[in-house]
């Protein structure tokens, strides 16, 4: 028995056999096993967490709706990545299977070569597969969910004048959101055909049209044609950075699979067309309506439609304002693109190219004053904070009366501005509570955007004598008591008048009317600065005021928006009366358009001394320095010129308006011998008479009390109750009181 025990084979006499023997490769499968069960626990916890952890931040961010189904995605991936150890149990038990049926003559050495490759394949499957999860968490992380969700990033803000006409100011401009019935069906097609034909066909992403571009651009040698569908385009221009980044097109295949899912084709292509921008500083086919052809979007034709489509591609080379032959050729190339679609019968193509010789894009003459819409614009985005959406703001500007402004400015200087070495301007004008109707803040706003009727600070000269007369009526004189008009020297400084001429004891209505430096300046000695100076803040001076002897002169600056003001303080009979320039506000989906008005009212009675001052404005108009500023009918008001006629101003009121008037030169040099009496008030009667009168002659009312009256219904005066009360809300104007439900604010 012991003969017949046979000894163990060495490994050459295995290797000699023709039968392979599977002792070592079962052992080797059940390792194998056990090790890619621990690779793929390891690896599927890790690409299992940060999913869990990328889809919690996404819920964070978006909300559970708008996730649901980018979760329940990245859920089932994570699942099946945790379900993959379970499939490495069985291995053992499938490798014996496999080791009985294997009765052939393989080689020594396959079966654990096979196995080392099937490892490497596995491992290189799950590292790809973490890599990819780990590219998209990066890539995703940062993207502005919630503002997506939203719709634009921000709200648009609309000015309208007085009378609900949109404002086209020149710079950046963008109307109100259209919705997608109001768009022309001819301006879709346009926009369709030559941006993205496949539009209601593809899934965000048209893959089609990419190979195509590809193609033509190979065939071409230069980039002829884009692949980006109309939905990438409006991530790029609301969502993204422009930057050509991998992680940026990461983000651009998964928002806009995400877009098409959430909002649908309708509303991708409404909010594409509200903020596409097409030159000329308009956003949106509803600016660019009304930038180039001064129209509402639904009033647009199929040439103008066929226009703004073309120049989609190249807004600022196609401008039709600078480059007219470009934009017609454009338009031809998007009318036969349409007739190849089938959106265009041919006959009309050609009637449209036909008329597109009449067509004449100009951009409309800015309706309230750029200047205007500057100096409103930022107080108006204040007010639009909270809300979302188009957000129409009424203003208190008056479309005619700011072209007659900007008329009487620029006729005077061009006709004398050379000969008073003037090279700037600017005009205020008002409603007696504060409502400015019209602003010209220069010459000229294309060529310089500076704002000299609210920004520069100049010393206003003898304006500045009404709050030496309203200091001295409150302390009890009256227009005929007596001041000396005399040389004074106070510490060193010697004021001079005009012509160097004295005359000795006169009236103080005298004095004032004719601008007698030595007599007023002995006056607001008498009253004592500190009082003219209090005086002047009173009625509603608000710039620092130096008080010294010269400040009756008007040596402290001031801006011309705020002095103007103060003579509509006068006008009204209480002070201050503050400039404002927004009636209401109204935001999309709203019922009420809500009151904003001045942000203070006026708390100081000026009843016991408005008949005096409003009698000696009305004087130095009729017989003092202000004699050309005279109209038909009452006119009151004040001239003002600093030293070395650096500054000359005219401030007065008629009836229904106040208006102020400065001229100067920005580099602060004197001017050619210029008064106040002289150019100002040459520009403040031309306009005043021609704002006076209507076409039919019949007197200008206060249009911007009847335009917020003729609006209903208005609620409370937003600016006044925020201001008022801390927990007031403006979304339905109430505010919590320390007991009981909210109320409604009333102020």
């Amino acid at each position: 028995m012991a003969d017949e025990k046979k000894a163990p084979e060495s490994e050459s006499d295995r290797d000699d056999q023709s039968r392979p023997s599977f002792g070592r490769s079962g052992r080797a499968a059940g390792e194998l096993a056990v090790a890619l069960r621990q690779d793929f626990s390891v690896a599927a916890h890790n690409a299992a967490r940060k999913l869990s952890a990328a889809a919690a931040r996404l819920r964070a961010r978006v909300g559970e709706t708008d996730i649901s189904r980018l979760e329940a995605r990245l859920g089932a991936i994570a699942g099946s990545i945790r379900g993959l150890p379970g499939t490495m149990t069985p291995l053992a038990e499938r490798w014996r299977g496999f080791r009985a049926a294997s009765e052939s003559g393989r080689p020594a050495g396959a079966g654990r070569r096979r196995l080392t490759w099937f490892r490497a394949l596995a491992l290189a499957s799950i590292a790809g597969l973490a890599l990819a999860v780990g590219l998209f968490y990066w890539a995703l992380r940062d993207v502005p969910w919630q503002e997506i969700a939203e719709g634009s990033l921000k709200p648009v803000v609309v000015l309208e004048s007085a009378d609900g006409t949109p404002i086209v100011q020149q710079g950046p401009f963008q109307g109100g959101y259209a919705k997608r019935e109001e768009f022309p069906p001819h301006l879709i097609d346009a926009v369709l055909a030559i941006e993205d034909r496949r539009f209601y066909e593809h899934y965000g992403i048209d893959f089609r049209g990419v190979g195509r571009a590809i193609w033509r651009n190979l065939r071409a040698g230069e980039v002829v044609e884009g692949g980006s569908t109309i939905t990438q385009q409006l991530i790029k221009i609301l969502y993204l950075e422009s930057d050509r980044t991998f992680k940026r097109k990461i983000q651009e295949l998964v928002i806009a699979f995400w877009l098409e899912g959430k909002f649908g084709k309708d509303e991708i292509l409404t909010r594409y067309l509200n903020n596409i921008y097409l030159g000329a500083g308009a956003t949106g086919v509803p600016a660019a309506a009304r930038v180039y052809f001064d129209k509402a979007v639904n009033e647009l034709d199929l040439r103008e439609s066929a226009l703004l489509a073309g120049i989609i591609r190249a807004p600022s080379q196609l401008n039709p304002l600078t480059n007219p032959q470009g934009a017609a050729e454009r338009t031809s190339v998007v009318l036969d693109v349409m007739v190849e679609n089938g959106k265009l019968e041919a006959a009309g193509a050609a009637a449209a190219k036909a008329e597109f010789a009449t067509l004449h894009p100009t951009r409309p003459a800015e309706r309230a004053g750029s200047w205007f819409s500057d100096w409103v614009i930022q107080d108006a985005r204040e007010i639009a904070g909270p809300y979302r959406g188009t957000i129409k703001v009424r203003t208190t500007i008056i479309p005619r009366l700011q072209a007659l402004a900007e008329k009487a400015v620029k006729d005077a200087l061009d006709a004398e501005g050379q000969q008073a070495n003037a090279s700037q301007a600017a005009l205020v004008a008002m409603t007696p509570d504060g409502a400015v109707v019209a602003m010209v803040g220069g010459r000229d706003y294309g060529k310089s955007e500076f704002n000299r009727a609210v920004t520069a600070m100049r010393q206003p000269g003898s304006t500045f004598k009404l709050f030496v007369l309203y200091a001295a009526l409150k302390a009890g004189l009256s227009p005929r008591d007596r001041v000396e008009d005399r040389p004074i020297e106070i510490a060193g400084w010697a004021p001079e008048n005009f012509g160097g001429e004295y005359n000795g004891r006169v009236s103080i209505a005298e004095a004032f009317a004719r601008s007698l430096n030595a007599a007023m300046v002995n006056l607001a000695q008498e009253v004592g600065i500190k009082n003219v100076a209090a005086a002047a803040r009173e009625l509603g001076i608000d710039a620092k005021l130096a008080e010294t002897p010269a400040l009756a002169l008007g040596a402290s600056e001031v801006n011309l928006l705020d002095i103007t003001g103060t003579f509509a303080s006068v006008r009204a009979g209480v002070a201050p009366i503050e400039p404002w320039g927004i009636i209401s506000f109204q935001s999309e989906g709203q019922p009420q358009a809500f009151r904003v008005g001045p942000s203070k009212q006026p708390d100081v009675d000026l009843s016991a001394v408005q008949r005096d001052l409003v009698g000696l404005l009305q004087l130095v108009v009729a017989r003092g320095t202000g004699k050309e500023a005279a109209i038909d009918g009452f006119a009151a008001g004040k001239t003002g010129t600093s030293q070395n006629h650096r500054d000359a101003w005219f401030i007065g009121f008629s009836e229904p308006l106040v208006a102020g008037v400065w001229i100067g030169n920005d580099d602060d040099s004197p001017m050619n011998k210029m008064t106040g009496g002289k150019l100002p008030a040459v520009i403040w009667r031309n306009f005043m008479s021609a704002a006076l009168a209507d076409a039919a002659g019949e007197p200008q009312g206060e249009a911007v009390t009847a335009s917020a009256d003729a609006d209903a219904p208005v609620a409370c005066n937003v600016r006044a109750c925020s201001r008022s009360y801390r927990s007031f809300r403006a979304e339905d104007c109430t505010f919590q009181p320390y007991r009981g439900p909210r109320r409604l604010c009333e102020k």
